[in-house]
Protein backbone atom coordinates (compact mmCIF):
# COMPACT_ATOMS: atom_id res chain seq x y z
CA UNK A 1 0.00 0.00 0.00
CA UNK A 2 1.25 3.67 -0.29
CA UNK A 3 0.67 6.51 -2.56
CA UNK A 4 1.27 4.19 -5.61
CA UNK A 5 -1.51 3.12 -5.55
CA UNK A 6 -5.35 4.33 -6.53
CA UNK A 7 -7.99 5.64 -3.92
CA UNK A 8 -9.87 3.16 -4.35
CA UNK A 9 -7.46 0.44 -4.19
CA UNK A 10 -6.05 1.72 -0.85
CA UNK A 11 -8.71 2.91 1.15
CA UNK A 12 -7.42 2.45 4.28
CA UNK A 13 -4.18 4.10 3.39
CA UNK A 14 -5.76 7.35 2.10
CA UNK A 15 -8.48 7.54 5.05
CA UNK A 16 -5.15 7.60 7.54
CA UNK A 17 -3.57 9.93 5.86
CA UNK A 18 -6.96 11.93 5.72
CA UNK A 19 -7.32 11.77 9.60
CA UNK A 20 -3.69 12.63 10.22
CA UNK A 21 -4.00 15.79 7.91
CA UNK A 22 -7.02 17.16 9.52
CA UNK A 23 -5.34 16.62 12.75
CA UNK A 24 -2.23 18.19 12.17
CA UNK A 25 -4.36 21.21 10.97
CA UNK A 26 -7.01 21.38 14.03
CA UNK A 27 -3.71 21.56 16.22
CA UNK A 28 -3.15 24.97 14.08
CA UNK A 29 -5.81 26.50 16.39
CA UNK A 30 -5.10 25.23 19.97
CA UNK A 31 -2.46 26.24 22.63
CA UNK A 32 -0.02 23.19 22.33
CA UNK A 33 3.04 24.71 20.79
CA UNK A 34 4.38 22.65 17.99
CA UNK A 35 8.28 22.26 19.05
CA UNK A 36 6.74 20.91 22.60
CA UNK A 37 4.84 18.40 20.39
CA UNK A 38 7.40 17.39 18.45
CA UNK A 39 9.91 16.70 21.51
CA UNK A 40 6.99 14.52 23.49
CA UNK A 41 6.04 12.28 20.02
CA UNK A 42 9.89 11.29 19.74
CA UNK A 43 9.87 10.84 23.69
CA UNK A 44 7.14 8.60 23.15
CA UNK A 45 8.41 7.29 20.27
CA UNK A 46 11.89 6.25 21.93
CA UNK A 47 9.88 4.22 24.89
CA UNK A 48 7.79 2.30 22.89
CA UNK A 49 10.81 1.37 20.34
CA UNK A 50 11.98 -0.82 22.85
CA UNK A 51 9.87 -3.01 23.39
CA UNK A 52 8.86 -3.20 19.74
CA UNK A 53 12.19 -3.76 18.90
CA UNK A 54 12.77 -6.86 21.65
CA UNK A 55 9.61 -8.54 19.94
CA UNK A 56 11.17 -8.43 16.79
CA UNK A 57 14.55 -9.60 17.77
CA UNK A 58 12.22 -12.36 18.81
CA UNK A 59 10.52 -12.87 16.01
CA UNK A 60 13.73 -12.70 13.78
CA UNK A 61 15.56 -15.13 15.56
CA UNK A 62 12.25 -17.76 15.62
CA UNK A 63 13.68 -20.51 13.34
CA UNK A 64 9.97 -21.65 13.50
CA UNK A 65 8.49 -17.86 12.03
CA UNK A 66 11.69 -17.10 10.00
CA UNK A 67 12.64 -20.67 8.04
CA UNK A 68 15.70 -20.07 6.20
CA UNK A 69 15.44 -16.40 6.82
CA UNK A 70 15.99 -16.30 10.80
CA UNK A 71 18.70 -14.50 11.70
CA UNK A 72 22.14 -15.91 13.59
CA UNK A 73 25.42 -14.89 15.11
CA UNK A 74 26.80 -10.90 14.30
CA UNK A 75 23.69 -9.90 13.17
CA UNK A 76 21.43 -11.34 15.93
CA UNK A 77 24.30 -9.98 18.49
CA UNK A 78 23.88 -6.63 16.91
CA UNK A 79 20.03 -6.42 17.40
CA UNK A 80 20.13 -7.20 20.66
CA UNK A 81 22.90 -4.57 21.47
CA UNK A 82 20.64 -1.95 19.75
CA UNK A 83 17.83 -2.99 22.00
CA UNK A 84 19.99 -2.68 25.12
CA UNK A 85 21.08 0.57 23.67
CA UNK A 86 18.24 1.87 23.49
CA UNK A 87 16.87 0.53 26.66
CA UNK A 88 19.85 2.51 28.49
CA UNK A 89 18.55 5.33 26.72
CA UNK A 90 15.49 5.10 27.67
CA UNK A 91 16.42 4.52 31.48
CA UNK A 92 19.10 7.15 31.31
CA UNK A 93 16.42 9.71 29.65
CA UNK A 94 14.14 8.70 32.90
CA UNK A 95 16.83 8.92 35.56
CA UNK A 96 17.65 13.00 34.42
CA UNK A 97 14.08 13.52 33.33
CA UNK A 98 12.99 12.85 37.49
CA UNK A 99 16.25 13.09 39.29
Amino acid sequence: MGLSREPSEAKAFYTTVGLATIVGMLLNFTPISPMKALFWSAVINGVFAVPVMAILMLIASNQQVMKQFVIKGGLKALGWASCLAMFAAVVGMAITAFF
